[in-house]
């Protein structure tokens, strides 16, 4: 008999464990329609009435139980607020990364090399892919083609006396501002070429101190002069930007360069810009558009966050589950006789079960609104930074969206169902006559 009941509450607790596991994963019309379901089962049937007088009676009462009410909402508010930050993290850096690229202009890099700083093409190829005929030209016939480095460099970060962070400083030439229009100098003036001057993105500004316009800074063995700070609303505004040439002469790298971006003719064209490539011999590269070769960037840092969002949100959530459990385990002992009387005088045990997950529920969405509306107003648009690529640190802000908002609030509500799950069962299962002595 005790391994029969055992069994069964082991195949009750993974019954549950799919069902919350399908529940996190559904779209919001199929819970819609699960919701529109349920108000039809306590309009339409004698139980689903019964059900929703007892969840009238149990919501009634709870100003009288508010401390007690009081630990469910706060703490599963706080396993929202937590989760929904940390995911709002990885939206964040996904964004900012994602948002780089586009299918207009395409990345070069030798062929096996998974991030610019491992790649390295010489000036012959630099040459070849830059006539390639898909690659667009500017007025004066010259190609739309940016042959650029990438290099680390340390630098003070703001704030602290001797800490350094790394920056990632790019070596362009002029044509790297024609390739990328969303670029624009909000502060001072453009870099001249062949000088040792350096344009500074928003965020590494924000992040480094010594970055302000007329400021001089020492890179490698020789001191630059910071002339201006652009913004793109994208990852190029954690970066620092100076002269190729004399980026290549300050860090000895010659004429080779770590990557090429490209404008092309058209979108449509990048599938000929591949093909041309591959079949130059002379060549060992590999393209990608540069919305493809963000997004695979961004995909593991994201992936790493989401992973570290939900299992701190996991066992976050196991706390607040006991609280819940606790809670309503008190609330059905208190609410015995009420309980017992409804079954005596007819309401079946169905209904009270319904009645209790409601109750818990509607505690679970008031925690889940709650620790949504402290993520948005405390973390969403918060800037953060964090190492990108394993070049420099990347500046990016929190996204609280509708969609990690919503996520939340289900969270929210499987905490509630799992904490009310229990106590409801134990309450329909309540004998009558046990329950009226013990009132």
């Amino acid at each position: 008999m005790k391994l029969k009941s055992l069994l069964g509450g082991a195949l009750l607790g993974l019954a549950v464990l799919v069902g919350l596991v399908a529940w996190i994963a559904l779209p919001w019309p199929a819970l819609l329609a699960l919701a529109v379901l349920a108000a039809g089962w306590m309009l339409a049937t004698r139980s689903g009435r019964q059900a929703g007088s007892v969840t009238h009676v149990g919501i009634s009462t709870l100003p009288q139980r508010l401390g007690a009410s009081s630990v469910v909402v706060i703490g599963i508010a706080g396993v929202v607020a937590v989760l929904v930050a940390l995911l709002a993290m990885a939206e964040g850096y996904r964004q900012t990364v994602s948002a780089t690229g586009n299918d207009e202009t395409a990345i070069v890099l030798r062929g096996g090399s998974a991030a610019e700083v491992m790649s390295v093409i010489e000036r012959d190829a630099i040459v070849a892919i830059a006539q390639a005929p898909e690659v667009a030209r500017d007025a004066d016939n010259r190609p739309l083609a940016s042959p650029e480095l990438v290099v680390a460099a340390n630098l003070p970060r703001r704030g602290t006396a001797d800490e350094d962070g790394s920056v990632q400083l790019r070596g362009v030439d002029p044509v790297a501002w024609a390739i990328r229009p969303q670029m624009r100098i909000v502060e001072g003036r453009d870099l001249e070429p062949g000088r040792r001057e350096l344009v500074v993105g928003k965020g590494a500004r924000a992040q480094f101190a010594g970055l302000e316009p007329g400021s001089e800074i020492r890179l490698g063995s020789d001191t630059w002069s910071v002339v201006g700070v652009f913004e793109s609303g994208d990852a190029m505004e954690s970066e620092i930007w100076g002269d190729a040439g004399i980026v290549a002469t300050t860090y000895r790298r010659g004429s080779s360069r770590n990557s090429i971006t490209a404008r092309l003719s058209s979108p449509a064209a990048f599938s000929a810009f591949k093909a041309t490539l591959t079949d130059d011999p002379r060549l060992q590269v590999e393209a990608d558009t540069t919305a493809e070769y963000f997004a695979r960037q961004s995909e593991t840092m994201t992936k790493m966050l989401r992973i570290i969002g939900i299992v701190v949100g996991s066992i976050m959530a196991i706390g607040a589950v006991f609280g819940a459990l606790n809670t309503m385990f008190a609330t059905v002992a208190a609410r015995a006789r009420e309980i017992a009387t409804l079954r005596a005088i007819g309401f079946r045990g169905l209904p009270v079960v319904v009645a209790v997950l409601l109750e818990t529920m509607l505690l679970a969405a008031a925690g889940g609104v709650l620790g949504g509306l402290i993520a948005w107003l405390v973390f969403n648009d918060y800037s953060a930074s964090t190492l990108a690529g394993g070049v420099g640190q990347l500046t990016f802000d929190f996204k609280v969206t509708p969609h990690l908002l919503w996520n939340g609030l289900k969270w929210a509500l499987a905490i509630g169902f799992v904490g009310g799950l229990f106590p409801a069962v134990r309450a329909a299962q309540l004998p009558v006559t046990t329950a009226l002595r013990a009132a």
